[in-house]
């Protein structure tokens, strides 16, 4: 397995992603369990060719922990030896593991930017009333055909939007330069994007009960050993 600080954001690339959340109480804490993690995973073979990376990254709030796993298939996710969660929960006591969510690429913008260059990830999760998955995906094309003709945010790195198997989640996986140009751009947002209808009408979805985000730095990612 390899990690490098420059590439820890990786790229995104697969047709598929597992997201993982544990709250861990504090800053202090993000940072032991992911070198917990680290090394809990060194000491174990990669589990499968499936699998293309794994990364954790420390919400901004200083409590939460995100996973994120790139896969081939959400069919054929690898098996993993489960025993390294008892070495990081030895490590760290008291780890709240709070939910696992997995969306299928549905699009993703283009790269704009370097990955290596990005210092936050930004997860955007919107929740519907229950499954449609062509729902789903018309709020994916409806953002991105409403926001063709607009440039795209300073800082703003690549996008990827995920809907899950049964379409009661979009999930937005965005790389940006710095979390201070997320804020910024959301406090700046083009007046012709927020006039544009098919941009209201994906806000305003039917059915969609909320929609939240969160920002991440990025602490660690494993990848297969390059041979």
């Amino acid at each position: 397995m390899r990690t490098g600080v420059a590439s820890v954001l990786g790229q995104v690339s697969t047709p598929a992603a597992v997201f993982g959340s544990w709250q861990v109480g504090t800053p202090q804490r993000q940072h032991a369990v992911a070198e917990a993690i680290a090394g809990a995973w060194r000491r174990r073979p990669w589990p499968g060719p499936g699998l293309r990376s794994y990364a954790v990254l420390a919400a901004d709030d200083g409590t939460t922990l995100l996973h994120f796993s790139q896969v081939d298939d959400l069919e054929d996710v690898p098996a993993q030896d489960l025993t390294w969660k008892q070495e990081v929960d030895a490590a760290v006591p008291g780890i709240e593991r709070t939910g696992v969510s997995a969306g299928v690429l549905r699009r993703s913008t283009p790269a704009y930017g370097p990955a290596a260059e990005a210092a936050c990830a930004v997860l955007v999760t919107r929740i519907f009333d229950g499954p449609d998955a062509e729902r789903a995906n018309r709020l994916v094309d409806a953002m991105f055909e409403s926001s063709a003709e607009t440039p795209a945010a300073e800082g703003l790195l690549s996008a990827h939007f995920y809907v899950s198997p049964d379409g009661a989640t979009v999930l937005n996986y965005a790389l940006w330069a710095s979390a201070d140009a997320h804020r910024q751009a959301i406090e700046n947002r083009p007046a012709e994007l927020e006039a544009n209808a098919q941009w209201q009408q994906a806000h305003a979805c039917p059915g969609l009960l909320s929609t939240s985000f969160q920002r991440f730095r990025p602490l660690l990612r494993l990848a297969p050993t390059a041979r």
